[in-house]
């Protein structure tokens, strides 16, 4: 599940490789309403497929030259991200 809530866009469930596609899909016209924080708070579970999908809505974002950060990145998705190279990428917010 995925909603945007003012300027934060929440996650909800897996995101997952199974999940991902959807999510781009839905994802894409609230990252068109503007800046946003992506927050992953209620995230049950992330694979390598949750860190593409953060890169693909910055991709987007900064194609409509918006702003998008991210907040309460689960343990693993930070080291699946220092990985393969692109943690200056979606480092997260202090919220």
């Amino acid at each position: 599940m995925i909603r945007r809530v003012a300027d934060r866009i929440e996650l909800q469930g897996p995101v997952t490789l199974d999940t991902a596609p959807e999510l781009v899909t839905m994802g894409e016209p609230l990252i068109r309403q503007g800046s946003a924080v992506i927050d992953f708070a209620n995230v049950s579970e992330v694979d390598s497929a949750a860190v593409a999908l953060a890169l693909e809505w910055l991709r987007q974002s900064e194609s409509l030259g918006n702003s998008l950060t991210f907040a309460n990145l689960p343990d693993s998705m930070k080291n699946l991200a220092a990985l393969y190279g692109v943690a200056g990428f979606i480092s997260p917010t202090s919220s």
